[in-house]
C-alpha cells in the first residue's frame, strides 16, 4: 500500500515546496520546527516530503516549478505534540515520537524525491498541534518562504522564526475512510491574506464545517500558477491522490505570463488530467485582484472560458466573483482585498461549501 492508501491530511494548513535556499557549509547541521494545527485527532502518523518544487516562485529566476534542488540529508527528524503555539515563541513540546525511514534515523534525500517517513505513533487532539522538529544539512534545500505557520530555526540555542526549512507537504494521520477533498491554486487558495495560524482561509474553514468524515488538503501555494499545475510534475502528482479537487488559478499566470489562451489551455489540461485520474473537479473562476487595464479583457475572457466552456467538462463550477468583488460594474476590483482577509474568506466558503457538499 503506498502513503497515499494508508493516510489523510490532518491539518488544514497550506504547505509544500515553493522555493528553496542555499547553505554555504554543506556539512553544517542545521535544526528547525514547524508547527501544525490538527484539524481531527490522530493516533498513528507519518509525514510526506517532496525534493522537487511544486510552484514558481516570484518571476521564477531562483526557484520555478519542478526545479530540482540536488541532494541533501536528514539527519534526524521527530514530533511532539503541544496544546498551543503562537507564531512568538516555538512552543515546547510534551514528549517527542521518534521519526525513521525504513527504520533508519538518517536519510538521504535524493533529486527529485518525493518520499514519506515510516509511520508513528503520535496521540493528540483536534485543535493541538503536531511539532515537526528535523535536523538536517545540504547545499540547496527546498522550502515555503511564504509560509503562514509557526516556524522556528535553532540558532545559538534560541529558536528563532524562519521559514529555511523543509516543510512537509502533507502531516498525514491513518486514514478512518474519510472523503479527500483537496484545495489547489496560488496565494489566495493558501490563504495568504489571512492573519498567520489562524486558519481562517476557505479550505480550513471548509474542513471546520465539513467535520470528521471529509479530509481536506491545502495544496495551494503562493506565485502558484496552472502553467505550473500543468507541466504535469510534483504538484498534480499530489493533487491526483484526492477523491474531490477544488481548482482556483490564473493570477500570476496573467501577471506573469500574460497570455489568455495559454491560461485557457492550462486551465483544460489540470481538469482532464484530474478527471483520467477519477478525480471530482471543482473549477473556479479566476478571483479579482485590482487589475490594471490591460489585464481586464484578459481576465473577463478567461472567466467567460471557464464560465461557458470549462464548466462543461468540470463536475461543478463555483463563480467567486460575486463573493469577491466590489462592483458588478467593475468585477475586476477586489471587495475583502486583492488577496482576501480573513471576513472575505469567510464569505467564500460560505458560499462555496453548498457547491462542494454536492460533490463529497
Amino acid at each position: 500500500m503506498t502513503f497515499f492508501d494508508r493516510f489523510v491530511s490532518c491539518t488544514a494548513a497550506g504547505s509544500g515546496s515553493q522555493n528553496w535556499f542555499g547553505t554555504d557549509d554543506t556539512d553544517e547541521k542545521i535544526t528547525c520546527r514547524v508547527y501544525y494545527r490538527l484539524s481531527r485527532d490522530t493516533g498513528e502518523c507519518a509525514l510526506l516530503y517532496s525534493n522537487l518544487m511544486d510552484s514558481t516562485y516570484a518571476d521564477g529566476s531562483h526557484s520555478h516549478a519542478n526545479f530540482v534542488p540536488g541532494t541533501w540529508t536528514i539527519h534526524s527528524l521527530r514530533a511532539g505534540r503541544a496544546v498551543s503555539c503562537t507564531m512568538k515563541a516555538a512552543a515546547q513540546p510534551e514528549s517527542f515520537a521518534r521519526v525513521t525511514f525504513g527504520g533508519m534515523e538518517e536519510k538521504r534525500v535524493n533529486p527529485g524525491e518525493i518520499f514519506a517517513c515510516d509511520p508513528f505513533p503520535f496521540t493528540a487532539r483536534r485543535g493541538e498541534y503536531m511539532c515537526v522538529e528535523m535536523t538536517f544539512s545540504g547545499a540547496r534545500i527546498p522550502c515555503h518562504t511564504e509560509s503562514l505557520l509557526p516556524a522556528f530555526r535553532l540558532e545559538k540555542g534560541r529558536w528563532v522564526y524562519s521559514t529555511q526549512m523543509p516543510f512537509p507537504s502533507m502531516a498525514g494521520t491513518l486514514s478512518k475512510g474519510e472523503t479527500r477533498l483537496g484545495f489547489i491554486g496560488d496565494s489566495i487558495t493558501q490563504g495568504i491574506g489571512t492573519p498567520r495560524n489562524t486558519y481562517t482561509h476557505v479550505a480550513a474553514l471548509a474542513q471546520d464545517a465539513l467535520g470528521e468524515k471529509v479530509a481536506v488538503w491545502d495544496l495551494g501555494l503562493g506565485y502558484g500558477r496552472a502553467h505550473d499545475a500543468a507541466l504535469d510534475g510534483g504538484w498534480l502528482y499530489k493533487a491526483r491522490h484526492n477523491d474531490v479537487m477544488v481548482v482556483c488559478y490564473g493570477v500570476n499566470d496573467l501577471f506573469q505570463l500574460g497570455d489568455a489562451d495559454l491560461l485557457k489551455r492550462d486551465l483544460t489540461y489540470i481538469v482532464r488530467a484530474l478527471k483520467l485520474s477519477g478525480v471530482k473537479v471543482l473549477i473556479q473562476t479566476v478571483p479579482p485582484f485590482d487589475y490594471a487595464p490591460e489585464y481586464r479583457d484578459r481576465w473577463l475572457s478567461v472567466n467567460e472560458y471557464i464560465r461557458k466552456e470549462l464548466s462543461k467538462e468540470a463536475d461543478a463550477l463555483f463563480d467567486n466573483v460575486p463573493v469577491l468583488s466590489r462592483s458588478g460594474d467593475e468585477p475586476w476590483l477586489s471587495r475583502w482585498g486583492a488577496h482576501p482577509n480573513a471576513k472575505g474568506n469567510a464569505a467564500w466558503a460560505k458560499a462555496i461549501l453548498p457547491v462542494i457538499r454536492k460533490l463529497l
